[in-house]
């Protein structure tokens, strides 16, 4: 694939991972951002009043067009697309499964900034995945966007470390940054597209399910390692939910550390300025 510069991208993302991305394309010169889709405006806040997402709330403040499907794969919105001839669709977060015919609009097809080093952690919780399994390493992959999830084969790969002490939220905000700077080199090797692209291997492919409420209900009987990995991955938000003597509590920080004694899993040990000492499943 060889041919003109890419100059004309439309952005497909929602949420404030895929903010930098999207800042980085309107920021360069050498693009026309055409387009950007985003879910459709939703309840948020103590109010619960219908709120843009970060991703519009920029597009907007930028000047750039908003197109909001309810399906991106409607025939109303692959034709608004199509005539807005797109030489690139960047995929960030988007939250939507993508139709062939809507990967197939572009002249250089859809790229995804995707967060973690694939094959591992494909899927829709990367960064909460990699947390709670103890990784040391994580990451961005610009991959090529196909039907199967995650599946396409990798442009280019960023490499981050996973700090002892690190959040969902601080590693979500850590890997925007460096999606942005991933994306960017990316473009920057292959102007036109043209680029080496590198199959994934199946073997080693691990899925990063998406987050339910059962995930965030904290279980004492587990093992204090694992809960505390737990707690960093859900917070800031949504939260691991607790029973703690008779509440129900939301923890977001926690270490593990050495009980004396032999306690019941969730029994109060001890309560000081420092915090709350709880027992768990390997005390």
């Amino acid at each position: 694939m060889t041919g003109a510069p890419i100059s004309r991208v439309a952005f497909a993302g929602t949420p404030d991972f895929a903010v930098p991305a999207l800042s980085a394309l309107l920021d360069d010169a050498r693009f026309e951002v055409v387009a950007v889709l985003t879910q459709p405006d939703r309840r948020a806040g103590r109010g619960r009043r219908v709120q843009p997402g970060p991703v519009k709330a920029l597009a907007l403040a930028r000047g750039a067009a908003v197109l909001q499907p309810d399906d991106p794969g409607d025939d109303a919105t692959l034709a608004a697309l199509s005539e807005l001839r797109p030489d690139l669709i960047v995929v960030a977060a988007y939250g939507r499964l993508l139709s062939e015919r809507f990967l197939g609009i572009a002249r250089c097809g859809t790229i995804n900034v995707h967060a973690s080093l694939l094959p591992r952690w494909r899927g829709a919780a990367p960064i909460e995945r990699a947390i709670i399994e103890g990784d040391e390493e994580t990451g961005i992959s610009i991959m090529r966007v196909v039907r199967r999830l995650d599946a396409g084969p990798v442009i280019l790969k960023r490499r981050c470390p996973v700090g002892a002490h690190v959040t969902g939220g601080e590693l979500r905000a850590q890997l925007a940054e460096l999606g942005a700077v991933a994306l960017l080199a990316a473009l920057e090797a292959a102007p036109d597209g043209s680029w080496q692209e590198t199959p994934q291997t199946e073997s080693e492919a691990t899925y990063a399910a998406k987050i339910t409420g059962a995930d965030t209900q904290l279980d004492w009987q587990e093992p204090a390692v694992l809960l505390a990995r737990k707690i960093r991955a859900f917070s800031p938000e949504p939260g691991m939910r607790a029973a703690l003597g008779q509440l129900e509590v939301k923890i977001r920080r926690a270490d593990a550390q050495p009980l004396a004694g032999k306690h019941a899993p969730g029994t109060i040990v001890s309560v000081s300025r420092d915090g709350i000492d709880v027992a768990t499943g390997d005390g």
